[in-house]
């Protein structure tokens, strides 16, 4: 039996100057063949608004990992970092947590992390991350913005978002940026 395969994500978070912004597209795909929703919001907030979030892979998947990511937040009185190694370490171990397939980047005030299902919290050293179909795009313009422009987080992230939906066929123009 063969699982339907949705797929088309792009977000891309970048830190600057002590200011950070988070955007994705909103493009969802359909086993590499069709666009079934260009109006998807990948990006979202949470913890009072706090925290941003995006996430690729199973949007079920994404959700439960948010509602667990909050759970610990909540439990660590707004640490990021702390909440993170909670959340990594449940979604290693646990047998059906496990079994999600997504991706989370998550970003405050002083930190920015890409969490994955197998155990990795990475902080990236150029304050930049990106993931999805359309990230390698988004992440590749965003750090030549950076290098070589002084263009504020917010801009750089839009500007970005665009080059990779000019470019990849599983990303669009339909953009959320949040910023914090």
């Amino acid at each position: 039996m063969s699982r339907d395969r949705w797929q088309g994500t792009t977000v891309l978070a970048v830190r600057r100057d002590g200011h950070g912004a988070m955007g994705g597209d909103g493009q969802v795909t359909q086993n590499n063949q069709w666009i079934v929703k260009g109006t998807a919001r990948k990006v979202r907030r949470i913890f009072r608004g706090q925290v941003l979030v995006g996430f690729a892979g199973a949007v079920a998947d994404a959700f439960a990992l948010l509602e667990r990511l909050e759970d610990r937040l909540e439990q660590h009185h707004g640490q990021l970092d702390r909440a993170a190694i909670e959340l990594a370490k449940e979604w290693r171990t646990d047998r059906v947590l496990r079994r999600l397939e997504a991706l989370l980047v998550a970003m405050d005030r002083e930190r920015l992390l890409l969490i994955s299902g197998s155990g990795e919290i990475i902080e990236p050293d150029d304050g930049v991350v990106a993931i999805g179909s359309g990230g390698p795009y988004a992440l590749a313009a965003a750090r030549a913005l950076l290098a070589h422009t002084s263009l504020p987080a917010r801009t750089i992230v839009e500007h970005s978002l665009r080059i990779a939906a000019d470019i990849c066929v599983f990303t669009n123009h339909n953009l959320t940026v949040e910023e914090v």
